[in-house]
């Protein structure tokens, strides 16, 4: 099979239609950012983008995303809004352990990509497929509002 992953194709013989995205990625390609936690879509530690737009790569198998554009954490180390993301949820203190950080940056990413001026509100949905056991959220989420809003910056609200 033939993946186009972060912006490189990659010629892959020998993977059986129903291995998953993620077991292409982390054992195949050696892109260790996705996750594997759950193997449920109930984390989303393993959040890729898939032809823009963000799934759960445990739950996409090998022969969905061949031929198709994924993008993982990895590929978005030069991407600006990313990098918003990613210094946001360091400077705002949303990580904690880490494991999660990968899955809501790029779960954060696409969704700012759909909708950058995304409601306060509306938030804690769009992030919602995305677990995490050590931060409580609120760091997070207040990171995302912050890239969202970036005249406020930390701390601009007495809601958060």
């Amino acid at each position: 099979m033939r993946f186009d992953v972060n912006a490189q194709v990659r010629d892959l013989p020998d993977v059986p239609p129903w291995e998953s995205l993620l077991s292409v990625l982390r054992d195949r390609l050696g892109l260790y950012g996705a996750k594997n936690a759950c193997e449920q879509g109930e984390c989303g530690s393993c959040t890729v983008l898939l032809e823009g737009a963000p799934v759960c790569a445990c739950l996409v198998p090998a022969a969905r995303a061949a031929e198709r554009e994924v993008v993982t954490i990895e590929g978005l180390d030069d991407d600006v809004l990313a990098t918003s993301v990613r210094e946001a949820i360091r400077r705002c203190g949303g990580v904690q352990c880490g494991f999660c950080t990968p899955g809501f940056v790029v779960s954060a990413t696409a969704t700012l990509r759909r909708d950058p001026c995304l409601a306060k509100t509306d938030l804690p949905e769009a992030l919602s497929g995305n677990l995490c056991r050590c931060t409580g959220y609120r760091k997070i989420l207040q990171a995302v509002e912050d890239v969202a809003r970036p005249g406020e910056g930390v701390g601009g609200s007495d809601e958060r």
